[in-house]
């Protein structure tokens, strides 16, 4: 298996032997900030992840868990590696560049979709008629530039090393035309086809199940290729979306997954139907005059 580590995983791995250092020697977080002359804060969101440590940071805080020689220095390379930027940073006022790190490292991805086609699977002009839709205030600068980050995030799954995909769509996602019939055609067929690929796979969640297990919502989660680096759910919410990591929310979302795979059509009627749909699709049965009350 080829290295995929981005450093947003770099990062978290980090944190995480950090921890596990400190937690060993015995000593608080508190100490350790007071010592270094900082917040305990900044300690402990170095220890989660979520801020990038300095190769000096680092350093300093082994020397107090007395940790030195070959296993410090290769921990400070590691805080070296994960300060790099992923090809995404240019773009990271368009996107959420931590999820983007992750999903770049990820070796396999689960995901429930309930009102649009993932950005993996998205053709351009889907993908740039639903940002205008979803997004008026934006630039066509801006749509442009997010269009080409999610069609740049999908060489994971053509890489040397692709990504395991694993989706389940909403039968709601198939029967909304966004960007007009002709664009929604085209999107429809591109799932034909990228399900043809062996690392991907796609079922569709029919409307005639009823209520199910994931109507709280749309949620992803990706798992790694290390062991010691653990599953992340990413929930999406109004505001972008919520990281989930302790261990009875993992549980959770992989219980809400197998229920929703198992309501949904299997993958090969799933196919069928979307290409059956791509033919006669859903929204040509509706009239737009049609009155609704």
């Amino acid at each position: 298996m080829s290295e995929r580590r981005s450093p947003t995983i770099r990062r978290r791995r980090l944190g995480a032997e950090l921890r596990r250092q400190r937690e060993a020697a015995g000593i608080t977080i508190e100490t350790v900030a007071e010592q270094l002359e900082c917040s305990a804060s900044k300690i402990s969101r170095i220890e989660t992840g979520h801020t990038t440590a300095t190769p000096r940071d680092v350093r300093d805080m082994l020397r107090i868990y007395g940790v030195v020689g070959a296993e410090s220095d290769e921990l400070v390379q590691i805080a070296r590696e994960a300060r790099q930027k992923g090809w995404w940073h240019p773009y990271s006022t368009v996107l959420v560049g931590a999820y983007v790190g992750l999903e770049a490292a990820a070796s396999s991805i689960r995901a429930y979709e309930q009102q649009v086609v993932p950005g993996l699977l998205e053709t351009e002009e889907y993908a740039g008629a639903m940002i205008r839709a979803a997004r008026p205030d934006f630039s066509a600068e801006q749509v442009e530039q997010r269009v080409r980050v999610r069609l740049g995030r999908q060489s994971l799954l053509t890489q040397d090393d692709p990504v395991d995909l694993w989706v389940v769509l909403d039968e709601a996602v198939l029967s909304r035309p966004v960007g007009g019939d002709a664009v929604m055609r085209g999107q429809l067929r591109r799932l034909v086809e990228v399900a043809e690929l062996p690392n991907v796979t796609l079922q569709v969640l029919p409307f005639e199940v009823g209520a199910h297990a994931g109507m709280d919502g749309t949620f992803t989660i990706l798992s790694f290729p290390e062991p010691s680096d653990p599953d992340v759910v990413y929930a999406e919410n109004a505001t972008g979306g919520l990281f989930l990591e302790k261990s009875d929310e993992l549980q959770k979302y992989s219980f809400i997954f197998d229920h929703i795979r198992a309501a949904a059509i299997r993958p090969e009627e799933s196919i069928a139907h979307i290409a059956k749909l791509a033919e006669e699709p859903l929204w040509k049965w509706r009239p737009r005059s049609s009155p609704w009350t």
